[in-house]
């Protein structure tokens, strides 16, 4: 199975106890969905976890894996992303894309010509942010996933238009640069 056959739906943050349970936070638009997508594995897919809930807590869950008996196993486990295969996940609506499928699309503004393509795609609470690599720019430049920054995503041809200020598109960024267009 390859790496875009597999959707992050999580990551285990931590310990939750003394007894090996986990701290997992769920990315999903229902988190309790993670639930419904297991068994779970990492990135490369060499591990696997099958997630036994436990209940909400702040944050997340608190779950169990199997083979997990004490907290400092639990603690090893901190910063793994969990995936889930795309086939068991639900389909989405014309609008809405799954972050790893907006990952190197090409990036076009309005007129067609290319800046770049699409490195990251960010959520720092306020909404979500593309990463982009701009053409002959040495930092990236974060425009928000709005309709009206990103009035066109287009998976088939592998592309993403963007709406960009003219003022922000000729000058090069000196660290990582926030598009405003309200």
């Amino acid at each position: 199975m390859s790496n875009q056959d597999r959707i992050c739906v999580g990551a285990i943050i931590g310990a939750f106890g003394i007894k090996g349970e986990l701290r997992v936070k769920s990315f999903c638009a229902d988190p309790a969905a993670i639930a419904d997508y297991g068994p779970l594995s990492t990135e490369d897919g060499t591990q696997q976890f099958e997630l036994k809930f436990i209940g909400p807590i702040k944050g997340g869950f608190a779950v169990r894996i199997e083979g997990i008996r004490y907290r400092d196993q639990a603690e090893d486990l901190k910063g793994i992303s969990l995936f889930a295969p795309r086939d068991v996940l639900p389909s989405l609506p014309d609008d809405e894309f799954y972050h790893s499928d907006l990952i190197g699309l090409s990036v076009l503004d309005t007129g067609g010509v290319s800046l770049g393509h699409v490195l990251a795609v960010h959520d720092h609470g306020a909404g979500d942010f593309l990463e982009i690599q701009a053409k002959g720019q040495k930092n990236p430049v974060l425009i928000p996933f709005t309709k009206v920054a990103v009035p066109t995503v287009d998976l088939a041809a592998g592309k993403v238009i963007v709406d960009m200020p003219n003022e922000v598109s000729a000058q090069e960024p000196q660290a990582t640069s926030y598009v405003d267009l309200d």
